[in-house]
């Protein structure tokens, strides 16, 4: 891509609050600027919405709902294969927008926008399926229908690691179920959720079914939003922290929740692994996204026999990796997401090495302009250090060490979290025990990557509640209505 290709794309971007189909200012007139992480400079400036920018999203959103929640399946089905056409024809405008604003690789972009659009166009097939039942009561004194409806207004608050795929995962089943939405979308990666709003107006989607109110006062925005009895549905990915204080502020309405939070995913490989799957799939789990995902790989837990040869053959393969700008050809890391994030990263390498880590590569940031971080690994982890208690989001491996089966699995499950695991065995035994003794929402077996549209995407424990993608997906959406009628025979 060529700087003539950025400031096209960047100049013909929509920068204002989308609110009952109009494109505006903010209310208070601000700004805030997006920057480029890999150089620290400016791409554009877009609207800053103010909580007063909140309520006149949801007003929109409300207005819109009863028209949009009668609109036959097959035309709300329509607009979103339409949308994803579209996606397909911008392909290249969506994936370096993502690499400009969020840093990951132009490759990986790519592969977003193919995972991403594709949940526009799972769930334009699933909005003509939703259906209940009729039947006889035991009894037989009547006969009792079982409806769908949509839940009504939802408000997403999307994160900035993923930007197309975390607003498409949550707009698609919502739109499909007929329910209208207003998005907050990341102060830090707002730009792949605005023209995807754009493409979405462009497929036909009436005013007011989609608002998007960027912001830098997400919590001053969100607050008056929750407690506004119109609203019916949150769905936010995002931090455990943060997803526990927006259930607290959800409980005041009883709003239905959705919360895809935080993951410390565990990749157990044992002494019967193919290592050479092992090593491609630890490649995938880890360092897809710059390390930048709740379901990258946190703790490599590796059986002692096997953990000298994976550990080798796995620092060689990342050693490999080229660092730079994610427009650059052949890079395979990109720039973390900020100054903070490098920081983060830095503190938890630090901690483990203090504790007597081995470090095999890399171990601290990269020199010079934008955020970079070296792709580490070390070895050795003390069970104590606090990398393997905190999602690391960077590209470093952590290896710890096991004996036996039931020692790889205790550790795998000593964590809060319960999003995603990876398990390497050609023990087909072995697999299932893992499915049935992990503790995670989720579970790559001999796989280093999972994610699918078409699959529940979701976690256990303190990893979230409810599911996005798959046939469960559109259901987050949907109350369920109970009607008793007389039997036509008495």
């Amino acid at each position: 891509m060529s700087v003539d290709d950025e400031a096209r794309l960047l100049g013909g971007l929509p920068t204002g609050l989308l609110i009952g189909g109009e494109w505006r200012d903010a209310s208070g007139g601000e700004r805030f600027d997006v920057l480029d992480p890999s150089t620290g400079s400016v791409l554009v400036s877009v609207a800053d919405a103010t909580p007063e920018d909140g309520i006149a999203a949801l007003d929109a959103a409300a207005a819109a709902q009863d028209a949009w929640a009668s609109t036959a399946p097959r035309k709300r089905g329509e607009i979103l294969r339409g949308a994803w056409q579209l996606m397909q024809d911008r392909k290249d405008d969506l994936a370096l927008l993502m690499t400009l604003e969020m840093g990951k690789p132009i490759a990986e972009a790519a592969g977003e926008v193919g995972y991403g659009s594709e949940f526009f166009r799972w769930f334009s097939e699933e909005a003509v399926r939703i259906t209940g039942r009729y039947g006889v009561n035991p009894e037989g004194s009547g006969r009792t229908i079982v409806s769908q409806h949509p839940v009504g207004p939802c408000y997403f608050i999307t994160p900035w690691n993923f930007p197309l795929a975390m607003a498409t995962r949550k707009i698609g089943p919502a739109l499909a179920a007929g329910c209208t939405v207003v998005v907050k979308p990341a102060e830090l990666t707002p730009l792949t959720t605005l023209l995807t709003a754009r493409i979405l107006e462009e497929a036909g989607l009436p005013a007011g079914v989609l608002n998007v109110v960027p912001t830098t006062r997400a919590g001053a925005l969100t607050e008056p939003v929750l407690r506004d009895p119109r609203l019916r549905k949150l769905s936010f990915t995002g931090s455990t922290p943060v997803g526990k204080r927006l259930i607290a502020q959800a409980a005041e309405n009883v709003l239905r929740t959705s919360m895809e939070l935080g993951g410390n995913a565990p990749f157990l490989v044992f002494d019967d692994a193919d290592l050479d799957a092992a090593v491609t799939g630890a490649m995938l789990a880890k360092f897809r996204n710059v390390g930048e995902a709740c379901t990258a790989a946190n703790r490599f837990i590796v059986h002692e026999a096997v953990a000298d040869e994976f550990a080798e053959r796995l620092t060689a393969k990342v050693a490999a990796l080229k660092v730079g700008r994610g427009t650059e050809d052949g890079v395979g890391i990109g720039p973390l997401i900020n100054r903070a994030a490098v920081s983060k990263a830095d503190d938890l390498v630090q901690d483990a090495i203090g504790r007597g880590a081995e470090v095999r590569l890399g171990g601290g940031p990269v020199d010079g302009p934008g955020t970079f971080y070296a792709p580490t690994v070390i070895d050795r982890v003390d069970a104590a250090s606090d990398i393997l208690r905190t999602e690391i989001f960077g590209p470093v491996v952590s290896i710890v060490r096991f004996t036996d089966e039931a020692e790889a699995v205790r550790i795998a499950n000593a964590t809060e979290f319960g999003l995603v695991s990876y398990v390497f065995t050609k023990d087909l035994a072995r697999g299932q025990r893992m499915i049935e003794r992990l503790q995670t929402g989720m579970m790559g077996l001999n796989v280093g990557v999972i994610s699918n549209a078409s699959a529940p995407f979701g976690g256990v424990k303190q990893s979230g509640i409810g599911r996005e993608g798959g046939a469960e997906g559109i259901h987050e959406y949907l109350d369920t209505k109970y009607t008793m009628t007389p039997s036509p025979f008495a």
